[in-house]
């Protein structure tokens, strides 16, 4: 029929329109900043480093690789790498950022440095409200202001947390079992060269008489 693609297109649209006056699933005005949308689990604004326990500087997942400072199209981290180390989460003395800054105002959410980082130390917030009079100065943000919990983590990005987690949890097993391998091959040689040490101080047997 004549015009019948016409009639269906409008019928979706009325359906549509109507809808989204009785729908929960159509009302797209929401009354901010008393109201908010619930952030999607994929949704992302700018990153954040992640840290474990209670400390956030000590507990900093990132080693200052600075691969993220490098991969970054816009340019806008800039790391400067300490001169001592700590021990991290592997129980491994790493080095750790003395500086770790991110300019969001040229920031473009991009992801890249999440995807290129191997210690699961960087992560996507869903924070939008960053407006501020500063415009430069005040989107420059440091290390303090960027660490945030691995539970916040868990809180935003459940899937992405999980698989982080698990991750670590499996490079923590094998870090311990290399450990447990090398304690046990030390002290394997150790004793044999104790009884090689012993063998070579005892005097020689005396010969046999008949």
């Amino acid at each position: 029929m004549l015009g019948e693609g016409i009639i269906k297109g409008m019928a979706e649209t009325a359906r549509n329109f109507l809808g989204s006056y009785v729908s929960d699933e159509r009302l797209t005005t929401v009354q901010y900043p008393e109201e908010r949308s619930p952030q999607i689990e994929n949704a992302r604004q700018f990153p954040f480093l992640v840290f474990d326990g209670d400390d956030p500087m000590k507990g900093l997942r990132c080693v200052a690789c600075q691969i993220c400072e490098k991969e970054c199209p816009p340019k806008c981290i800039y790391i400067v790498k300490s001169k001592d180390k700590r021990v991290d989460y592997k129980g491994q003395a790493q080095f750790y950022p003395a500086t770790f800054d991110i300019d969001l105002s040229v920031c473009m959410s991009c992801q890249i440095c999440v995807e290129v980082c191997p210690f699961e130390s960087i992560k996507m917030d869903t924070e939008y409200e960053l407006s501020t009079a500063d415009r430069f100065g005040g989107l420059l943000v440091n290390k303090h202001q960027l660490a945030k919990s691995n539970e916040h983590s868990r809180k935003i990005h459940p899937t992405d947390a999980t698989a982080s987690d698990a991750a670590l949890a499996a490079e923590v097993a094998k870090a311990q079992a290399k450990a447990k391998a090398d304690a046990e091959a030390k002290a394997k040689a150790a004793a044999e060269a104790k009884v090689k040490a012993a063998a070579a101080t005892q005097p020689p047997s005396a010969p046999a008489t008949a």
